[in-house]
């Protein structure tokens, strides 16, 4: 797979591979084995960035990815994150220099490892300010513990403050065809300073595939069940969007999950996606979508598109908007 780099110097595959659905928040779950399995099989379908946390499970995510891929750990990027309060979102965030340690420590062990190659802030805790957080990573960096900081769903504002104390090599936050938020400005400050963008949910959880219309039912436990725009009056609200991408995929005798990826990839070059999928056939699609390369005529139709669209539904439930929500975002806006 081709390579892209992460800031100014983190090397890693064009598509990440994001781990959170192994086992968490989607329902449909994977036993351990199946999921070990699969992280090899991206690992040999060459993707080399693989993102977790210990928030997952919590805890049991990145002890699958570090035993899933001890046996290549020196060959890829590992990124996790710190910020809730004993890796559980509910008990709410904390950020303090010594939860971050203990984490780091925790973290280590889990993925069996000597080094955190991506070491995230989850979600920006405004109980501590910003330059002590960057300050404890910058402490960890230099006892080689952690090779590279990054942060997760941060303003500009933020990002700017913290790059100053330590500096920052990748943002990652929800960026795709149907969140577009952060080109307002979180993109253009990472241009300028050199930072990565990480995209999570680059699928709109699993929406931009076309695999899910107004009558998709979600298993239970399958966390779109609870937000606004996954309701079948928003699917069916948005679905027009969906359908254009396709006709464009059949033209091009590609899939439409293969255009949305194309099209981040397009945005940048310091643009990674990280989609997450339980599925190998699944997984070599996404792969596939970093062969994809979309024509200016093909960019500007899908512009064409977007600017015509309002996409339908708040991305997170009422209740979780406070904490899992970007800083400066307006809530619910299809931007």
């Amino acid at each position: 797979m081709k390579t892209r780099t992460l800031g100014r110097s983190l090397e890693v595959s064009a598509v990440g591979f994001g781990c959170m659905g192994l086992n968490f928040s989607y329902g449909h779950t994977l036993e351990k084995p199946a999921a070990l399995t699969l992280l090899r099989q991206a690992f040999d379908a060459g993707v080399t960035f693989f993102d977790t946390a210990e928030a997952y499970g919590p805890y049991t995510n990145e002890e699958w990815v570090g035993e899933g891929l001890a046996p290549v750990r020196d060959r890829v990027v590992l990124g996790t994150k710190f910020g809730f309060r004993q890796g559980q979102l509910a008990l709410g965030l904390d950020s303090r220099p010594e939860t971050i340690r203990a984490v780091a420590e925790a973290s280590l062990r889990r993925l069996k490892t000597d080094r955190l190659d991506l070491f995230y802030q989850h979600r920006v805790d405004p109980a501590v300010p910003i330059e002590e957080v960057a300050g404890t990573v910058k402490a960890l960096i230099a006892e080689g513990k952690v090779r590279h900081f990054g942060l997760s769903e941060a303003s500009a504002a933020t990002i700017r403050r913290a790059h100053a104390v330590q500096p920052v090599t990748a943002v990652q936050s929800e960026y795709s065809l149907w969140w577009r938020e952060p080109e307002q400005s979180v993109l253009p400050t990472l241009e300028e300073l050199g930072i990565g963008l990480v995209p999570f949910s680059p699928l709109g959880r699993g929406y931009l595939t076309g695999a899910i219309d107004a009558t998709t039912e979600f298993p239970r436990g399958d966390f779109r069940n609870t937000v606004p725009r996954f309701t079948p009056e928003a699917r069916q609200a948005n679905q027009s969007l969906v359908d254009q991408l396709a006709a464009l995929a059949a033209r091009r005798q590609v899939t439409t999950a293969q255009i949305a990826l194309a099209w981040l990839l397009a945005q940048k070059p310091w643009i990674v996606p990280i989609p997450g999928t339980t599925k190998l056939n699944r997984l070599h699609e996404n792969v596939g979508g970093a062969e994809v390369s979309l024509s200016r005529e093909e960019l500007a139709g899908i512009d064409a598109v977007l600017a015509a669209t309002t996409v339908q539904g708040a991305r997170y439930p009422a209740h979780l908007a406070a904490i899992v929500s970007n800083e400066e975002q307006s809530r619910g806006d299809s931007r």
